[in-house]
Formats: C-alpha cells, structure tokens, sequence
C-alpha cells in the first residue's frame, strides 16, 4: 500500500499538477438569523491548496420566469491521504503536496469535505453539493473488517491490515463570487 500511496502523489503532484485551493467553511464564525441563514455571509478556514483530478461539466444558461440562469457542474477528487492529518504514520514523513503555508517534512491538510464548501479552480468558485468515499485499494473498506464480538474474523484474520480508502470526490455546482465572502488579496 506504501508504494500506491507514493505512486499516487507522484502521478498528482508532479504530473496531473492540477491545483485548486479549497475553504472549509466555518460553522461556528457565520452569524446566522432565527431561520438558519447566514446574516453577514458565510466565514470560511484559512484556505489550503490541494491536487486534484477534475471533471468538469457542460455550462448550460437554463431561462425562466425570472430570467436567464447559470449553471456548471464539476467533480473534484482528491487523494483521501491528502485530506487527512499529518500526525498519521504515512503522511509523517512525506514531503509531496503543497498548502499556502507549507510545512517540511509533514503532508495532509487535516480537511474532511463537506457539503458547503467552497473549492476555488482557476477563477471560478464551486460549491460542495454532495461528497463520496467509495472507492477503495482492493475493494475493500478498512473500517469494517466483519470481525466477531471478541473482534476476530473467523474467515479471514487480519481483514483490518488490508485495503485503504483511496480518494473523496466532491460533486460541486458553480456559484459567483459575489454571492462568497471570499476575499483574494494575494496568492
């Protein structure tokens, strides 16, 4: 797993080479009314840079009563180690990767996407619609490894060594950028 872990860094980092900077947004700073809104606009983390596959949909300008809209699917994926802490053992010593404020010697931008957030590729905003974490090293998903009540598997010991969840993949919709209170200053 060591080796597709690093191949996969390399092939997104050095080669793919597609960035985007990704805003967590932030719960508890956004001001909101009685109904749940946001009063002053949304507050977001301190945004980081990640790699990323990405999907891009058609644009389409969709009309109605009130007038004519704009709409722009995008799919982004990104390497689940990317996303993760790194305090864990696997992303301890790595050095691939970048964020806006890099760390030597440490990797992993301790984010768990959500639906809100906002991720900013080229000088387009999206949003976060729905997210996914199903694709895994072998198929299979090393958070469940069927074990009995004195936690063994009588079929296959050491299930919970093997497999890894490889990617997350953030399906998005296109938002202005007047509707983000998203500032850039300098980058």
């Amino acid at each position: 797993m060591s080796m597709f872990r690093k191949v996969n860094r390399e092939l997104m980092g050095n080669i793919i080479s597609q960035e985007v900077i990704y805003y967590k947004y932030n719960v508890t700073t956004t001001k909101t009314n009685m109904y749940g809104e946001s009063v002053e606009g949304r507050n977001f983390a301190d945004p980081v840079m990640l790699f990323a596959l990405i999907e891009l949909g058609s644009p389409e300008s969709p009309t109605s009563d009130l007038g004519v809209d704009f709409t722009w699917p995008i799919t982004f994926r990104f390497l689940k180690d990317d996303l993760l802490s790194p305090t864990l053992d696997y992303n301890a010593s790595m050095s691939f990767g970048s964020n806006l404020n890099p760390l030597p010697g440490t990797y992993g931008a301790n984010i768990q996407p959500a639906v809100g957030d906002v991720i900013q590729y080229q000088n387009g905003y999206w949003e976060v619609d729905n997210t996914y974490d199903t694709q895994y090293f072998t198929g299979k998903n090393p958070e469940f490894p069927y074990t009995d009540a004195n936690g063994n598997n009588p079929l296959n010991p050491g299930l919970d060594q093997f497999g890894y969840s490889v990617e997350v993949r953030c399906d998005c919709h296109y938002v202005p950028s007047d509707r983000l209170n998203i500032i850039k200053s300098r980058m």
